[in-house]
């Protein structure tokens, strides 16, 4: 099959991660595939770099209007069996571009906020696409109370790729002494761009609580745009984007997912499959893959002292931290990579099939 996906995001977060994921295991299985974001944006760069088609968004376009028209022109000049939009705006794009056109279209909805205005959201999920994919059953649940039909909707999780070897102690020493921290200090840590409902301030708040609670306790936060270094205190550290996360998840003791709102956790899962136990709040679709008393614990959300408590709780054990943190790894296998690609690949074939059926059926001319 021929694979058209389309983003609009302008930064490398975990839905383009997944976007990358998915592609990469969709052209092992041998289908072709293009990628369509804006132009400059770090997802065509990657793209470009691993060797697939990219077709730029044009900047300072508004309303993306001359890069619709575009994509439209490439679309009816190219045999394509399935656009995929990855996100809201993306979806739009998808749908105006290949109006009247001989494909399908799939959306993937990733978040948890819905409209004011519930009838927009039904509409845009019922009309404009042929499936929609939600990453989580809480998403799914969000999908259905907006009205979307559930025949419509598949969830596929977000996928992980598991490393073959863990971070050893030799690593763990050098990524810790980078970071200023020593051998006996409990270091807990959060990956993620800064945005409101992530959360990180609430993590930068348990950090003070944790002077008094746990005094060994040290948080580190990372990501493409870490909060300003002003506003954390002296036990935390800011670090920026980390390419190496095997070093990064490799130095921590504990993983933070302290967020507001969350479509299913994909940071999370990383970490899990790194071996790590998980302190999560009970919102979106963490709860699906933290299991308190397993893999860890799930606090409530706003609540920064109840964040501090978990991670004193598994300062207190290391016995029962390293079992979780087995347990962790054997639970992030059912969210391996070739899982999503897989199922991803079987909804893009039913699609097709479907497609090809309706053609037949078109085709047929009635005996006189």
């Amino acid at each position: 099959m021929r694979i058209v996906h389309v983003d609009t995001g302008s930064e490398m977060r975990g839905g383009q991660q997944q976007i990358l994921l998915l592609a990469r295991g969709l052209a092992e299985r041998g289908h072709q595939q293009v990628l369509v974001c804006p132009d400059g944006s770090p997802l065509a760069a990657r793209a470009g770099q691993e060797g697939f088609q990219v077709f730029g968004l044009p900047e300072h376009d508004p309303g993306r209007a001359h890069g619709i028209v575009q994509l439209r022109q490439f679309l009816i000049a190219t045999a394509v069996d399935i656009v995929h939009a990855h996100d809201g705006r993306g979806q739009t794009i998808a749908w105006l571009t290949s109006l009247g056109l001989d494909l399908r279209r799939i959306a993937s909805r990733r978040v948890t906020f819905l409209p004011r205005q519930r009838w927009t959201y039904r509409l845009k999920y019922s009309r404009t696409c042929d499936a929609v994919i939600a990453i989580s059953e809480c998403v799914r649940g969000l999908l259905l109370e907006a009205g979307v039909p559930a025949g419509k909707i598949a969830v596929i999780p977000d996928g992980v790729e598991i490393p073959e070897v863990l971070a050893d102690s030799a690593l763990r020493g050098c990524v810790r002494a980078r970071w200023g921290f020593g051998a006996d200090e409990f270091v807990v840590g959060h990956l993620g761009a800064s945005s409101y409902e992530k959360g990180q301030a609430i993590a930068m708040e348990a950090a003070q609580i944790l002077a008094q609670k746990c005094p060994r306790a040290r948080v580190v936060i990372a990501g493409t745009d870490p909060p300003p270094a002003p506003a954390a205190p002296p036990t935390v550290r800011l670090l920026g984007y980390q390419g190496n996360l095997q070093e990064f998840f490799g130095g921590l003791d504990l993983y933070l997912m302290p967020s507001r709102a969350e479509g299913l956790g994909s940071s999370a899962l990383l970490a899990m499959a790194h071996g790590l136990a998980v302190a999560a709040t009970r919102v979106g679709g963490l709860p699906e893959i933290v299991t308190p008393g397993e893999t860890g614990w799930l606090v409530p959300p706003d609540s920064p002292l109840a964040l501090a408590e978990a991670i004193t709780l598994a300062a207190s054990d290391p016995i029962l931290l390293a079992e979780y943190g087995r347990r962790s790894r054997e639970r992030a296998r059912q969210f391996s990579s070739m899982m999503m690609v897989e199922r991803t690949a079987d909804l893009y074939r039913r699609l097709h099939a479907q497609a090809g059926a309706s053609s037949r059926a078109k085709s047929v001319v009635p005996a006189v």
